[in-house]
């Protein structure tokens, strides 16, 4: 039976998660901005009509809008809120015109933009080292302490002992890898690299499918070798203030892997694209995450956070790393890109995103049980 944390908790989850990260996301951007001397025109939290707002004394005007799914901020001299470059910038007195974003060299432009993935994986950062100090670190090895009967690894012919070099290509140092790498693939075949009293092996292993599903009725299908450690083998090490960012940085290039491998396998057809999930998705993890419990919520506003500066710097125009692609040619070719070329390429980059967010919906309703509902009724 799964226990639903309720929509009213759900909702809140979702605005804890994504409100506080679209305004870091902007205030990367405006920041920037102001130490360029760049003036903002708009801070938007959401999109669309202004539900309230105020205008402080340096002519910001601080909005909220109805659709709260993003932000942006609008610069002097942008057209619109996709920082579009306003025709008519060029016009103005030389005093305004100079506080224009268009008017900065391409290098400070480039670090605008970059400002708001960067302060999205700076807050993932600080929530990952906090952790990493509260709990420490567990370091594992990968030496095999048992091998399930019946399962892949028995099947593979691995023992106890033997210590696992490689899956797949891909070295392995730790037993937190393999199980990233393994959970991933359910149903491959793999190579496996590994020593047995020190001499180097090699067998291949069809990974076998296990089934999950928690408390909320969430299943999924995981990878699964059958191998376990050996408790004595774990080291706990504690991780202080100087320690932290590094650990840090580790986790996060462990979470940016399992992304790499995810969207990968989506884009070859190994994996399917409804797996995609989008903000109602999100809204229903967040909700569920709150009611495991405040640990479980803020590492999950890790997640999104890392997930947000990735999505931000695709080189997709009207998102941060299609600007970031721009001010790259602009840089090489001594000249900003010719201007019908980009409307061209942000109206491209627009539709791109609209259907993506279509799909992405699409996916969270099916998610929810609502298409074969319908077919039922229908049927």
């Amino acid at each position: 039976m799964s226990q639903s944390p309720g929509l009213l908790i759900t909702l809140l989850a979702f605005v804890l998660v994504i409100g506080p990260l679209v305004f870091v996301h902007e205030l990367g951007h405006y920041l920037v901005g102001r130490w360029c001397g760049v003036k903002a025109d708009e801070f938007s939290i959401g999109f669309g009509r202004e539900l309230f707002g105020f205008t402080d004394k340096r002519g910001t005007r601080w909005r909220f809008g109805w659709l709260p799914i993003g932000g942006y901020v609008k610069f002097a001299g942008d057209m619109d809120p996709s920082s579009r470059t306003d025709p008519d910038w060029l016009a103005l007195p030389a005093e305004e015109r100079a506080k224009t974003f268009p008017a900065k060299p391409v290098w400070q432009r480039a670090l605008i933009v970059a400002a708001g993935p960067l302060t999205n994986f700076l807050v993932a950062l600080l929530i990952l080292a906090g952790f990493a100090m509260a709990i420490g670190e567990a370091r594992v090895p990968t030496t095999v302490g048992l091998v399930e009967p019946g399962s892949a690894a028995a099947a593979a012919g691995l023992k106890p002992g033997d210590h696992i070099t490689a899956l797949g290509g891909r070295r392995v140092d730790q037993f937190q890898q393999m199980v990233d790498y393994v959970r991933l693939r359910p149903g491959a075949r793999i190579r496996i690299d590994y020593s047995r009293a020190g001499t180097a092996r090699t067998t291949e292993a069809l990974i076998g499918t296990t089934m999950v599903r928690d408390r909320f009725g969430n299943s999924g299908a995981l990878g699964r070798l059958g191998l376990g450690y050996d408790p004595a083998t774990v080291r706990y090490d504690r991780v202080g203030l100087l320690e932290a960012p590094g650990a840090a940085l580790t986790q996060m290039g462990r979470l940016l892997g399992m992304m790499r491998d995810a969207i990968g396998q989506i884009i070859v057809g190994e994996r399917s694209v409804k797996e995609l999930g989008g903000p109602l998705q999100i809204a229903k993890v967040s909700g569920e995450q709150l009611a495991q419990g405040t640990a479980s919520f803020i590492y999950l506003i890790a997640l999104v956070s890392i997930n947000l500066a990735v999505i931000n710097l695709l080189p997709v125009p009207v998102l941060d790393g299609g600007h970031l692609l721009f001010y790259a040619i602009e840089a090489i070719r001594r000249r900003p890109v010719d201007a019908r070329v980009m409307d061209l390429a942000f109206r491209g980059g627009l539709a791109a995103v609209l259907a993506l967010m279509l799909m992405v919906t699409i996916n969270d309703l099916g998610s929810f049980g609502l298409w074969s509902r319908l077919a039922g009724l229908i049927g």
